[in-house]
This record gives structure tokens, sequence and C-alpha cells, in this order.
């Protein structure tokens, strides 16, 4: 009995017992419910994981393909292009393809000088629409007070057509009008370029008329004269004289604001000649055309008085000009005389304007502007 109480208790004592095993049956049964919890979450973080990879493979095909599309459509529209306008190059004015060159230049951190370009001669026929389009030429008044205030132009050129296209892009408005005059020593290749330029705009064409013109001689003032003629049938109000380096500093509406003021007067200012410019319209003076340069001279003759005892006042050849005013220039035989006598004098365009504006009477005296 004793060694049967103590086997039994050694059983009890070793755990082997009945009760032992009832105490331990619960822990095992959470042990094999935890193993299979986590296996079951392993089971589903791998099937999350999964959905989520295929999740964003789909995702980046998307994008993927869209960016293929896109670029897709963009590589044949630029073809397109390319094959419907190879002038384009051609065809962006001087100062876009210097900015597009220049913001290149900041881009990379480099400030080399600009390599020289061709000139921007335009092809014939349809193009000059897109010419006009990608230059961002204006197509149509700005304001109803430039629709009805409208400027004409006279250019004298003979070089630098780059120079000149900045210019005319400047300053070109639609209801506006613009004579050209091109020396006849340019190029053929300026020449080519500043007709294919004005055929682009129906308010400017050239001269009828040329001139070549000798810097200080009777031909600088007849570019002007040949352009009035043309200019004089159409409607402006008042002509403006450039040459191919002037550039505006106003607008087109400040700057027919600016002529408002004058209340249809000219703005061709002078002074009686200074002593320096006597000799210009004292003595006779020749032009001369030669292969390497062109100049005036001046002889020992001596010129006789001007016509109907009109009194020299001396200034700028450069003006604004009301249109009476230049119908009185091409039609008074005042101004007619004057223009003939002044052939044989040094820069006859620094006298003619500033003369015939401050000359008296009554038919010129509405003209004076002082």
């Amino acid at each position: 009995m004793q060694m049967k109480a103590r086997a039994m208790t050694g059983c009890e004592r070793s755990g082997a017992g009945p009760s032992a095993l009832i105490k331990r049956a619960p822990a095992e049964t959470v042990r094999s419910k935890e193993a299979a919890g986590g296996a079951l979450k392993r089971h589903r973080d791998a099937r999350h994981l999964r959905h989520a990879t295929m999740i964003r493979s789909a995702c980046v095909s998307f994008f993927v393909v869209l960016f293929l599309s896109l670029a897709s459509v963009l590589f044949y529209q630029t073809q397109i292009l390319e094959s419907k306008k190879p002038y384009m190059r051609e065809g962006l004015s001087k100062e876009a393809s210097a900015l597009h060159q220049a913001c290149q230049a900041l881009a990379q951190g480099t400030s080399e000088a600009f390599p020289e370009q061709p000139l921007a001669v335009l092809s014939a026929g349809p193009r000059c629409e897109d010419y006009v389009a990608l230059n961002h030429y204006v197509t149509k008044p700005l304001s109803p007070e430039e629709a009805e205030f409208r400027l004409a132009y006279i250019f004298t050129l003979h070089k630098d057509f780059d120079m000149f296209e900045r210019l005319f892009r400047a300053i070109y408005q639609p209801q506006n009008i613009y004579c050209v005059h091109v020396d006849e020593k340019s190029s053929d290749e300026f020449k080519e370029a500043i007709q294919k330029l004005v055929n682009c705009f129906p308010s400017a064409f050239l001269s009828s008329k040329t001139e070549p013109v000798v810097y200080g001689g009777i031909s600088r003032l007849l570019a002007d004269v040949h352009c009035m003629r043309d200019l004089v049938d159409h409607k402006w109000d008042y002509v403006i004289n450039l040459c191919g380096q002037d550039f505006p500093l106003m607008t087109n509406l400040e700057i027919i604001r600016h002529l408002k003021t004058f209340q249809g007067k000219n703005l061709t200012p002078g002074i009686l000649p200074p002593e320096h410019a006597v000799p210009r319209t004292k003595f006779v003076h020749r032009e001369h055309l030669e292969m390497e340069k062109s100049y005036v001279m001046r002889t020992t003759s001596l010129k006789p008085p001007p016509p109907h005892n009109i009194t020299i006042y001396f200034g700028s050849a450069y003006y604004a000009l009301t249109h009476d005013f230049v119908r009185f220039v091409l039609e008074d035989q005042r101004a007619i005389d004057l223009l003939e006598w002044s052939k044989d004098t040094y820069s006859p365009d620094e006298h003619y304007w500033v003369t015939l504006n401050r000359m008296p009477g009554e038919s010129a005296a509405q003209f004076i502007y002082l």
C-alpha cells in the first residue's frame, strides 16, 4: 500500500497523473490555435502583398502605356509639322531665334557669343500666313482709337535685313501703311528678302521708284519724296520716316496720342542755319557714285539764291508730317522749285522739310509748327 501510494504520489509529482494531464491540455490547445492563427495571418499577408503587387504593376503599366501613347501622338504631330513646314526654322524672326539661343545658353550656364545667322528669306505662297503667326505679328487694330487714327511710314533701307525685320515687326499695325525704299546699290539677296517680307502684308509695299542713295546727297531726299507720291492717295493722318537702324520707344497708341497733341501741325523742328551749315546751301555739291565708295563733294561754284525768296532753315531730316502737308509738298509750285534748287546742295533733307514748314503764306501757314 505504501509503495502504491508512493507510486501514485510519484506519478503525481512527475506530472504524469490524470490531474496533471487535465491541467496541461488547455495550454496545448492554445498553442495549437496560435499556430493555426499565425499561419492564417501569414496567408492573408501574402495574399494582400500579391494584390498590392498586382495593383502597382497595373498602375505602372497604365502610365507607361499612357506616356508612350502621348509620345507617339506628339512625335506624329511633329513629323506632320516638319513635313508640311520645312521652312519654320528659317521663317522665325531673328528675334525669336536669338531668344531661343539665349534661353539655351542660360540653361547650360554658358555665355558664349551667338553665331551669325543668314537672312530670314521667306518662301513664296501661302506660307506668309504661318510666318505672321509664328512671329506674333499684330493682325487687327488693338483699340478703336488706333483703328481710326492711321499712320504711314517711310523706310529707307540699304542693309541689315534682320534689324529691319525687328523694326517692322515692332511697329506693324494692319490699319497703318508702309512704303519701303531699298537702295539701288543694295545686294540682290537683301532686295529679295525685303520683297518677300512686304509681300506678306497687304498694307506694305516697295517704293515704285528707287534711287542709288548717297549719304548727304539729293538721292536721300528723293527716296522720301518717291514714297510720298506712292502714299498720298491712301488714307492716313501722319507720315513718319525711318531708316533701317531705328527702333520705336513707344507703342502705336502712345505715338498717335502724342501726335494728337499737335492738333494737325507738323513735327519738323529747326533753326536758322548755324555757321557750320551755311556752306551746305552756299556752294554747289555733286554726288559721286563709285564701286568702292559713294560720296558728295563740294565745289567752288556758288549757288544762286533760293527760289521765291525763300528763307532756308536747318533742322532734322526726320519728321512727322500731316497728309495735307504732304500734298502741299508734292503739288505746290514753291515746294517743287525748292526741291529742284536743293538737288546740288549738301544733305538737303536737313533743310527741305523744315524750310517748307516755316514758309509764310496762307497756303502754308496752317502747317507751321514752332
